[in-house]
């Protein structure tokens, strides 16, 4: 019997694979890359559950990805209680999701543009806080990142070499089958939420109030809980940011990292956990690459130099700001509907039959013969 689930199945076993064979043939850079994409990804996909499924505005996700970083950083580090990289590591990820409990009576009882100010207010106070307490943070120059290690074995190049085939594994290859194992952990989670009856309350909590009220929906609560959730996704996020970046800096967790993030679920599709994998990728690897190859650019000033009239970064800011707005007028549902088309108009061969009434067609009434004198 055929499985119409076997081509997804099969494209998803396809993709593993070929991520899992990337670090014998990419060098650092493009594994950095990668990495970032993957911590960005972690973190939109969060963000996609509280604004594109339960339609609630926020702004302060950057701050939750700072309680993550700088949660692991205290733990595990010398100037906090020093616990095991691993245990720091989750506790982070608690620590991060206590925060969006604390906030999470105000996200119970105001939506929208209401929300989206409140949870600015944030990101401003978290960054004063990251500026200002020194023996946690270590103020405007931060704090190294201690490595993490599982059962012994260290994700950073200072440990034991390590040879797997003939390719040297540094920071950058150990820790790229940790960021692909804590991506597909989120994205199972986050599935599994958006298939299931929390997905549906959620759904219906941001479609209509009123309806999902009369059908049992407890409001509050499940704003709360999502709030939670996502947070619980950033700080997972910012913990792997640290592990990545080696060192962490009040000044990156800003303002600037939170609205995009917001570019990178509405590129994506909102409520699409696909489509806030393939926004972060695009939103994180955009300035990276046009940083590296800006000197083949057009109007693009290398790093350092003056030679266009935008540096890469505000380059990349200003393509993926030109994408939301097509995307809004284009194509709402974001890269996430465009592959979808794009399959559909790929597969000519396959014809939409209409779907069977779901009771059963009247027989046509019998002709009755006329009866002549």
């Amino acid at each position: 019997m055929y499985d119409s689930r076997f081509p997804f199945r099969a494209r998803l076993f396809g993709s593993a694979v070929v991520l899992c064979a990337l670090p014998f043939y990419l060098d650092a850079f493009w594994l950095r890359v990668g990495l970032f994409s993957m911590a960005a990804a972690i973190g939109a996909v969060g963000l996609g559950l509280l604004t594109g499924t339960a339609g609630q505005l926020s702004l302060g996700h950057a701050f939750f990805l700072a309680v993550g970083a700088y949660g692991y950083v205290w733990l595990a580090g010398e100037s906090g209680p020093g616990l095991p990289p691993a245990a720091a590591l989750v506790l982070a990820v608690l620590l991060a999701g206590a925060a969006g409990g604390l906030f999470s009576p105000v996200a119970g009882r105001v939506r929208g543009i209401y929300l989206g100010v409140a949870t600015l207010a944030l990101v401003f106070l978290g960054h004063h806080v990251l500026l200002t307490a020194d023996s946690v943070t270590g103020g405007f120059n931060g704090r190294s990142v201690p490595p993490l290690t599982l059962g012994g074995f260290a994700f950073t190049a200072d440990g034991p070499e390590l040879v797997v085939l003939g390719v040297p594994f540094g920071a950058e290859e150990r820790l790229w089958y940790l960021g692909l194992a804590l991506l597909a952990l989120t994205c199972w989670t986050a599935t599994g939420v958006l298939r299931g009856r929390p997905g549906r309350a959620l759904a219906a909590l941001r479609d209509n109030e009123t309806a999902a009220a009369v059908m049992g929906v407890h409001l509050a609560r499940h704003r709360s809980a999502a709030f939670v959730l996502s947070s619980m996704y950033a700080g997972l996020a910012g913990v792997l940011l640290a592990l990545v970046f080696r060192r962490v800096v009040p000044d990156y967790f800003a303002l600037a990292l939170s609205v995009d993030y917001l570019a990178m679920i509405v590129i994506g599709g909102l409520g699409s956990v696909g489509g806030a994998v393939a926004g972060a990728v695009l939103v994180t690897a955009l300035p990276l690459l046009m940083t590296r190859y800006a000197d083949r650019l057009p109007l693009v000033a290398a790093p350092g130099t003056a030679d266009g009239p935008v540096g890469p970064t505000e380059a990349a800011r200003y393509l993926y700001g030109a994408a939301i707005v097509l995307i809004l007028l284009f194509a709402p549902d974001g890269l996430r509907g465009l592959a979808r088309r794009a399959r559909a108009r790929a597969a000519p061969g396959r014809r939409r039959t209409a779907a069977p009434p779901p009771y059963p067609a009247p027989d046509p009434p019998a002709r009755v013969k006329e009866h002549t004198p």
